[in-house]
């Protein structure tokens, strides 16, 4: 039996199976087959209780008179291939009093998808369209109350595949295919199954698109500028005003949004970008604009091209408004493509910071004695290693941009000749003054002193003590651990700097930080401790556990390797114990990894916090101290012939590039002659004669770029950080909390489709308070996205309020809203995805009118 047949056979017995109306007797049902599809099958209508007649031309008199007359009891469905709503029709009473029946393929598609026959014409239109499987997907959204609108959508999603109808989505689909119509599958599609003009008619009726020509490029051109037009006035934009919707700009806004916030279908979105902002030559436009005018236009890749030119051509003809360039790299990081530019945006940050503190001491870093210079390079001057070190780990991996080999220039100017050359020539004759024979600075620890002040009176007390040991972790990579550690755990932390010992080498420094009376060095350099040699893991763990028996000594990498079970097992019962780790110096040291070294301080930050999570998690401890052998110096640049000097003619035991170990003791030219007595017992009466500044002793060999041994303060200032694990709910514990972003806008009635709301970060962010980023929109009560996205990153530290204020600007998209329903401000945590707060809202924006009169 034929498909239609069966359907025509359901629909039938479910009609005559309904209830009787009032003063109905029987059921009645004219079949009208106009189209005569079903005279060839019309004998297998078999109907239960039901008696079957045909109406011919032939017998209609006959017909009335059977139906009321001849048997006025029996249900009847009545066959016929005409038209019953002729004038001559004897039968018009009886037809009005029944039911009548189309058995054609539209009706029953009519029926069976529960569409009123009022809307045949428009389902007669796509005929077409509804095959088997078409069908089948346009009955599975289910749509409660079908209008020609609807029926247009549900088609055009079918045809789009999409999950729900929703015009929107349609748009981007056939976008995101192509915007050349020919090679668009949904586009032949659509001309295929449906009417294209209807597409288009929705096109113009959404966006305010009307072009004569219409093209799916001239419809995101029109899109893209129209969305641009909220972030720049349209005055700016002369040269693309044909782009721009003259009535309703806030759909296409909200488009364009909901399009780069998807979190797969932003990269389509961005090469599309791409090629029309070269299209619209949109560079010459911007070229001519005030960066003011621009600084939070985000459609467009260029606008962040622009925007960093701009900042390093202004650094480059030294303009000093260095608070506007962090404002503006600052305003960007919400922005869309930031992450694109990411690490040039980093670099300039840098940067711009270096630029900062060279403004500030314009007249030169000052000279002083060496205590108040060490009190200034822990206080501020460390800082500009953290930049220098930045801005190359940002410039690494973006090595063949051009504009970051143009920063690399000024900044190895800044860092290099004025920063480190004054610094450390300063330091030098500070040195000379007032430290060459005794190696010590008034109220600072010497780090042989390390053990008896630090470790001794907790190991004595029985307070279980971790040392963890960081080769070449320089003074200001300890501050960046210290705010990281803070930032991140619950513990209280806290950073001292400590003078190394000179040489500031790893088989001095680490035998100075063991338990220890007297330490030494013999006629063949090894370094002893109470007369043993302290070189490697091995002999350093006897030394330990000779002083403390239940004491252990490891490499931080078996410490990874272990699983939870094992590490416990492991320090079951040990009081004191010492983790070593080297990953800055391993890279350092080498001549063919040293380039990498900056890499190397990223990732050993992150082994040092993962190491304090364990031993804080795995092992419960909380008396944690982490220190290093020596800190190190490290310039990019090759250096060139002035940076390196001769040795004289002078008996050395050892020499290498930052230092010369000789018991002569003569004074040469742009060399430090120190005295060891205060380092080590000094048996053999050993000098140290260390170059000026950062100077190396010529040698054969390549790998001079990473050094210590040397006296320079990024060399001997070496950190020491002690963490104490403070569990929650122990007195003094404070929690970390994300500060809070609040609307602060009293409104909450909107009446407008384009408006404007304040929030504001609740406190400043410090210590154990943290930065949070939110998304923000508006939402329905399904949680349906009705705005645009915005983004705020809540990491101010100013304490003045207006600096943590921030104004964003929303766009509704135009639907029909009920000023009777609540729609939702939704503020969400980016990083958790909570939703923080629903800020109920009303919506009144009277009549939204199709014509501007």
């Amino acid at each position: 039996m034929d498909l239609n047949l069966e359907q025509v056979i359901t629909t039938l017995t479910a009609t005559f199976n309904e209830i009787l109306n009032d003063g109905e007797q029987r059921k009645i049902v004219f079949w009208v087959d106009k189209d005569r599809e079903f005279v060839e099958e019309i004998q297998q209508v078999a109907l239960d209780k039901v008696k079957f007649h045909q109406l011919t031309e032939k017998n209609n008199f006959y017909t009335k008179y059977l139906l009321e007359e001849e048997d006025t009891t029996s249900h009847y469905l009545i066959y016929t291939n005409d038209d019953l709503s002729g004038e001559e029709n004897w039968l018009m009473d009886t037809v009005y009093y029944s039911k009548t029946f189309y058995a054609d393929k539209i009706s029953l598609l009519l029926s069976d998808l529960g569409i009123d026959p009022s809307l045949r014409a428009i389902v007669k239109k796509y005929e077409k369209f509804f095959i088997k499987k078409n069908t089948q997907k346009f009955k599975s959204y289910g749509i409660q109350v079908y209008s020609e609108e609807s029926i247009d959508i549900a088609i055009m999603s079918v045809l789009c595949n999409l999950k729900t109808p929703d015009f929107e989505e349609v748009l981007k689909t056939v976008l995101k295919e192509s915007i050349s119509e020919e090679e668009n599958k949904y586009i032949t599609s659509m001309v295929k199954y449906f009417d294209i003009n209807v597409f288009w008619k929705y096109v113009s009726h959404l966006y305010d698109y009307d072009r004569e020509n219409k093209t799916l490029k001239t419809i995101f051109m029109h899109l893209t500028v129209t969305a641009l037009s909220h972030s720049v006035e349209e005055s700016m934009l002369t040269n693309v005003k044909s782009f721009i919707a003259e009535r309703n700009k806030s759909n296409s806004l909200v488009f364009i949004d909901h399009w780069m916030h998807h979190k797969v279908d932003y990269v389509i979105y961005n090469e599309l970008a791409e090629m029309i902002e070269q299209e619209l030559q949109l560079a010459d436009l911007v070229r001519q604009l005030p960066i003011e005018s621009f600084k939070k236009a985000d459609t467009f890749p260029y606008f962040d091209k622009a925007i960093i030119i701009y900042i390093a051509n202004s650094l480059e003809a030294l303009h000093e408004d260095y608070e506007e360039y962090t404002k503006l790299i600052n305003l960007r990081r919400v922005r869309h493509f930031y992450e694109r530019y990411q690490y040039i945006f980093d670099a300039l940050f840098y940067t711009v910071k270096m630029y900062e503190f060279h403004k500030k001491y314009s007249s030169g870093i000052p000279k002083a004695s060496a205590i108040d210079i060490w009190k200034n390079y822990v206080n501020e001057y460390h800082s500009m290693d953290t930049y220098y070190r930045k801005f190359y780990v940002a410039f690494d991996n973006e090595p063949n941009s051009e504009i970051l080999k143009k920063l690399k220039t000024m900044v190895e100017n800044l860092y290099t000749n004025w920063y480190m050359g004054d610094l450390s020539s300063h330091w030098s004759m500070a040195v000379e003054t007032d430290m060459k024979n005794q190696w010590v600075l008034p109220g600072i620890t010497n780090q042989q002193e390390f053990y008896k002040q630090y470790v001794a009176s907790k190991v004595y007390k029985g307070e279980r003590t971790f040392v963890i040991v960081s080769d070449a972790l320089r003074y200001e990579v300890g501050v960046e651990i210290m705010e990281k550690l803070n930032a991140e755990t619950l513990g209280a932390c806290e950073i001292e700097p400590i003078l190394s010992v000179l040489p500031s080498v790893t088989k001095l420094g680490m035998a100075s930080l063991l338990p220890h009376k007297v330490l030494d060095i013999d006629e063949n350099v090894r370094v002893l401790v109470d007369g043993k040699s302290s070189s490697g893991l091995d002999n350093r763990k006897v030394i330990i556990e000779s002083t403390v028996a239940d004491s252990v000594a490891i490499h931080a990498q078996e410490v990874f390797a272990m699983n939870k079970a094992g590490r416990r097992e492991h320090f079951k019962g040990k009081k004191l114990i010492y983790i070593y780790h080297d990953t800055i110096d391993a890279m350092g040291d080498k001549a063919s990894t040293e380039i990498y070294t900056f890499n190397a301080v990223e990732k050993a930050i992150d082994e040092i916090s993962t190491l304090i999570k364990i031993i804080r998690d795995d092992l419960s401890g909380t008396n944690i101290l982490i220190t290093s052998d020596h800190g190190f110096v490290y310039q990019r640049e090759p250096l060139v012939e002035s940076d390196k000097i001769e040795k004289e003619d002078i008996q050395a035991i050892e020499l290498k590039r930052r230092y010369m170990l000789s018991k002569e003791n003569r004074q040469m030219d742009g060399i430090l002659n120190i005295n060891m007595d205060s380092i080590i017992n000094n048996y053999h009466q050993l000098r140290v004669h260390v170059p000026k500044s950062t100077i190396r002793f010529k040698m054969q060999g390549s790998g001079v770029n990473f050094v210590h041994g040397g006296a320079s303060l990024q060399e001997v200032v070496v950190p020491l950080i002690k963490y104490k694990n403070i569990r929650k709910g122990q007195a003094n514990s404070r929690e970390i909390v994300k500060v809070d972003i609040k609307l602060t806008s009293s409104i909450r009635k909107i009446t407008n489709s384009l408006f404007h709301l304040s929030f504001f970060q609740t406190e400043k962010v410090e210590d154990k308070v943290v930065p949070r980023t939110v998304l923000i929109f508006m939402a329905n009560e399904h949680d349906m996205v009705i705005s645009n996205e915005e983004t705020i990153i809540g990491d101010r530290t100013s304490e003045n309020p207006e600096e943590r204020t921030f104004k964003l600007r929303f766009a509704l998209k135009t639907t029909t809203y009920d000023k009777n329903k609540h729609y939702y401000l939704t503020i969400k945590d980016i990083e958790t995805g909570v939703v923080l707060e629903k800020i109920p809202f009303i919506i009144n924006l009277g009549i939204v009118s199709e014509f501007d009169f």
